[in-house]
């Protein structure tokens, strides 16, 4: 067993997140979580080091199959060995697809708020951002569908994002045949980044959008890694899933000389994490949604003029600040006042300044801990 609550030091490890600000602040920004990685994965790699080689790496065969099989036992989804490219990551992947898949003048449409390597990529490649904003209703985040169609019509592809950071919200199945069915109707190719889809709370399942129509399974890259389930992104190693063989090919060949070979340790850790570590993600299910729990009710208790709907997957909570008319953008208050670093609205799309994203992927003292530098923080106003 875990222990979850254990709270680990990470500086002077090269954490990108412990390593951005001073020692004084704590950091709850960056979507990585504070917990170890499951001890088979952790097995798995010592084992490899054994081995004194680590040249360029390739996936083996047993990798192929583990996410043959893991797809079909969680979505019902038979794929074959070759549907699936290896990659150094979600964000590469999606840029790629955009290479391969568009042309400069094209439009890309992207629901907001959205985390920033989504909301930037259009611009790498010359293409036009299209957004479709998803608001706050009382059954949870919702798409404007008149809005969000008309968009579609005009769009080369659609940049999509479930679980979606940083609302955290699950799209229902029926949002997803809604979805699926008008890019067939435009012929607008899916660019599917599922990179939480194993973390989802209350009981849900997630439903990968290429699952919902035989249309969509032709048209749709899906992106997965085991990097945010399994908290071993420094691993660098996802994958895409494209059944269709043209759409397949013509994405491989975008590598372009910037999208190299994969971590050959990734590689290890992600058969490990597929393979063995399912007790260990059942445990981290069981805490991140305490904790997500356990936040909700603390802002309401604490700070009754933040509003946010709780998440239904991730370990990303999207809280709406505007109410509390802070001294200009949320995340410079906090970081200022109150010495914690939070994701910064504004990030996500122009209109959200008034917006943070909060990381409660981690033990739940340093989530405690970082509420309360938040009413330290409001306390000095």
């Amino acid at each position: 067993m875990t222990d979850f609550d254990a709270v680990i030091d990470r500086r002077g490890t090269g954490s990108s997140k412990w390593s951005r600000y001073g020692d004084d602040v704590l950091p709850m920004w960056v979507a990585d979580m504070d917990f170890p990685a499951a001890p088979e994965i952790v097995a798995a790699l010592q084992a490899r080091l054994a081995h004194p080689v680590l040249g360029y790496g390739v996936a083996r065969d047993e990798l192929r199959a583990v996410i043959v099989a893991d797809m079909a036992e969680k979505y019902g989804w038979s794929i074959t060995p070759e549907d699936i490219v290896f990659l150094p990551g979600v964000e590469p992947g999606f840029n790629m697809a955009l290479k391969a898949m568009t042309e400069p003048g094209d439009a890309v449409l992207v629901q907001t708020p959205i985390y920033r390597p989504i909301l930037n990529a259009p611009g790498h490649w010359g293409l036009i951002r299209r957004e479709a904003e998803l608001t706050p209703s009382v059954s949870g985040w919702a798409m404007d569908e008149a809005g969000f169609a008309a968009d579609m019509a005009t769009s080369k592809a659609l940049l999509f994002c479930n679980p979606h950071n940083p609302t955290g919200k699950v799209f229902a199945r029926a949002e997803l045949e809604t979805i699926a069915a008008l890019a067939a109707w435009h012929d607008t190719i899916i660019i599917s980044d599922e990179i939480h889809c194993d973390l989802l709370f209350d009981g849900r399942r997630h439903v990968p959008i290429a699952t919902v129509s035989q249309e969509a399974r032709q048209r749709t890259i899906t992106l997965m890694a085991a990097s945010k389930t399994y908290n071993v992104a420094g691993l660098k190693t996802a994958f895409a899933i494209i059944e269709n063989r043209a759409i397949r090919e013509t994405f491989s060949a975008s590598r372009l000389g910037m999208v190299d070979s994969v971590n050959i340790l990734g590689l290890e850790a992600s058969l490990a994490a597929f393979s063995k570590a399912g007790a260990w993600k059942a445990q981290l299910l069981s805490y991140l949604e305490a904790n997500r729990d356990f936040l909700m009710a603390e802002l309401a208790r604490r700070f009754p003029q933040i509003r946010c709907l709780a998440p239904e997957g991730t370990f990303l909570a999207w809280l709406d600040c505007s109410a509390l008319n802070l001294e200009g953008d949320a995340q410079s208050f906090f970081l200022e006042r109150g010495k914690v670093a939070f994701s910064a609205g504004h990030e996500f799309g122009a209109a959200y300044g008034s917006f943070i994203r909060l990381n409660f992927g981690c033990p739940r003292a340093l989530l405690e801990e970082g509420l309360a530098r938040m009413e330290r923080a409001l306390a000095t106003r």
